[in-house]
């Protein structure tokens, strides 16, 4: 696989992660074995924005492309792919409280689901 390629899907799978942070509790309504996955990757969500970590899958994108012979990347998954692009970044806090508020009540659905 050319490392063209390999970027790809990197970024795929970066997209898939972020929306599965985002949505994934719900899975836990239907398979409430799914909860405990979907706890660790909105951990790991809430860590990077909250302590401004780097995502390994950033380091593997920006290795990739620098095999692949493109620029480096200078900024982080989210301010490159989707913050200023899928909303303004003015907006930046409102949609993390947003998708806060999504993954608790996500989460209080499965346990609701279950008691």
């Amino acid at each position: 696989m050319g490392y063209r390629a390999l970027v790809s899907v990197i970024l795929t799978a970066h997209f898939a992660f972020v929306g599965y942070v985002v949505l994934g509790g719900f899975l836990a309504w239907r398979w409430p074995w799914a909860i405990a996955p979907h706890l660790a990757a909105a951990g790991w969500g809430f860590a990077v924005v909250a302590f401004n970590l780097n995502c390994p899958l950033t380091y593997a994108e920006d290795w990739a492309r620098r095999r692949a012979g493109q620029p480096g990347l200078t900024q982080g998954f989210m301010d490159r792919y989707i913050e200023g692009v899928l909303y303004p970044e003015r907006y930046t806090n409102l949609l993390r409280i947003l998708v806060a508020v999504m993954v608790l009540v996500s989460w209080i659905g499965a346990y609701l689901r279950r008691a």
